[in-house]
C-alpha cells in the first residue's frame, strides 16, 4: 500500500494544514483562550515557565501529526481509489465526523470544558482534515 506513497503530497498537505491552525487560532485567540479560563497574561505565564524544547514541542507535534493524518488519508484514497479534490475532503470529513469531533466532544464533556471549546477545535479539525484530504486527492497517487 505504501509503496508508492506520494510524500510530497503529504508534505505539502502537512504544511497547509499547520499554516490554517495557525491562522485559524491566532484570529480566534482570544475567544478559545476565553473557552480555556484562560487569560492573556496567564498563557504568557505558562509559556515563560516551559524550558526552551517545551515551548516548541506542541508546534512540532502538530507537523508531525499532520504527518501522519496525511498517511493515514493518503491510505484510505488507495484502499478507495478515489483521487479527486472532492474525494479527498469528503474523505478528511468523515475522518472528522466519525473519529475527531466524536472524540474532542467526548474528551471536552467528561473534563467539564465550555462547549464553545469544543465547537473551536472541532471547527479546527474539519479544516485540517478537508485540506490534507483536498491536497492529497487533488494530487493523486
Amino acid at each position: 500500500m505504501f509503496g508508492h506513497i506520494n510524500l510530497p503530497s503529504i508534505f505539502v498537505a502537512a504544511i497547509a494544514a499547520w499554516v490554517f491552525g495557525a491562522i485559524y487560532y491566532t484570529a480566534l485567540g482570544k475567544v478559545w483562550m476565553a473557552a480555556q479560563g484562560k487569560t492573556a497574561e496567564s498563557c504568557k505565564a505558562e509559556f515563560a515557565a516551559k524550558s526552551g524544547l517545551a515551548k516548541f514541542a506542541p508546534f512540532v507535534l502538530s507537523f508531525v501529526g499532520a504527518l501522519i493524518t496525511g498517511a493515514v488519508i493518503y491510505g484510505i484514497l488507495t484502499h478507495s481509489g478515489l483521487w479527486s479534490l472532492r474525494a479527498g475532503v469528503i474523505t478528511g470529513a468523515f475522518c472528522w465526523l466519525g473519529f475527531v469531533v466524536t472524540t474532542v466532544t467526548i474528551n471536552n464533556a467528561y473534563s467539564g470544558r465550555k462547549v464553545m471549546l469544543t465547537v473551536i477545535d472541532s471547527a479546527h479539525w474539519l479544516g485540517v482534515l478537508a485540506i490534507i484530504g483536498g491536497i492529497i486527492g487533488a494530487w493523486g497517487p
